[in-house]
């Protein structure tokens, strides 16, 4: 299984159909073959059940959804890299034509996780503070984990934003922010947002996990950004870079 970290948003369950709890949602699962390629993940429609802040939150895992949308977006975003070795264009338009059929058939049904291998997109960071972090104890390991409201996720998100193109960077930096933003907009204001290092917990030292503060370190650049000082804010993008760089190599060596 691959080290995978999570992005979810939580519907309060008050507001959602009920819907039969995910039996274990991050235990490894044992991989089977499908039609896609192989999964690590059961195909049942279930959800992720969470208590926060006093409240019960559900997650819809959506599995064949997301399961499409990533194969998908593997094939568009690696094909120059060699992806099509692992996706080929007759799987993918396949999959493709599934994907459109899906949509037709459920049109109001989103995908309530992104999945990141191997590391945590630095952009996830932006949408939390430093004081949500939590460090949870597992059966067998350390999680790191941040939870925040949605709405707070997606005011900081467009702060990062404007942050960004006052210091005058381009699409390049700012387009995966803002789609980001985009995604987090089709949910509803009172719903919780998880960043959970999963799998991806792992690849780290318990010391080195529990001194991580990469939100605290993106803030700090993002807060240097906005006060016009580029110098502190390369600097404290470069230390968290720099801490995550062995596992951001793995990605691209896989």
């Amino acid at each position: 299984m691959t080290p995978s970290s999570f992005l979810r948003v939580y519907i309060a369950a008050e507001k959602f159909p009920a819907q039969e709890p995910s039996p274990d949602s991050g235990a490894l699962r044992t991989l089977r073959a499908g039609r896609y390629g192989l999964l690590g993940e059961s195909m049942h429609e279930d959800a992720l059940h969470a208590e926060w802040s006093g409240r019960r939150f559900v997650c819809p895992r959506h599995p064949r959804l997301r399961m499409l949308e990533g194969l998908l977006a593997f094939h568009n975003t690696y094909r120059e890299m060699g992806g099509d070795l692992i996706v080929p264009e007759n799987l993918a338009r396949r999959a493709g034509r599934e994907l459109q059929r899906l949509y037709e058939k459920r049109p109001a049904e989103r995908s309530h996780i992104l999945t990141s291998p191997w590391h945590v997109p630095f952009r996830w960071f932006s949408a939390f503070d430093s004081r949500e972090r939590e460090i949870v104890q597992m059966a067998d390991n350390l999680r790191l984990r941040y939870r925040t409201l949605l709405t707070l996720s997606s005011q900081r998100l467009e702060r990062t934003l404007i942050a960004l193109k006052e210091a005058g960077f381009n699409g390049s930096v700012t387009d995966d922010v803002e789609e980001l933003a985009e995604w987090l907009d089709d949910f509803p204001e009172d719903s919780m947002v998880e960043l959970d290092y999963g799998g991806v917990a792992g690849l780290f030292g318990e010391g080195d996990l529990v001194l991580d503060e990469s939100a605290a370190d993106i803030w700090g650049s993002i807060e240097a950004l906005e006060a016009g000082n580029m110098d502190e804010a390369v600097e404290r993008y470069s230390s968290m870079a720099s801490r995550w760089a062995p596992v951001v190599a793995v990605t691209f060596s896989n």
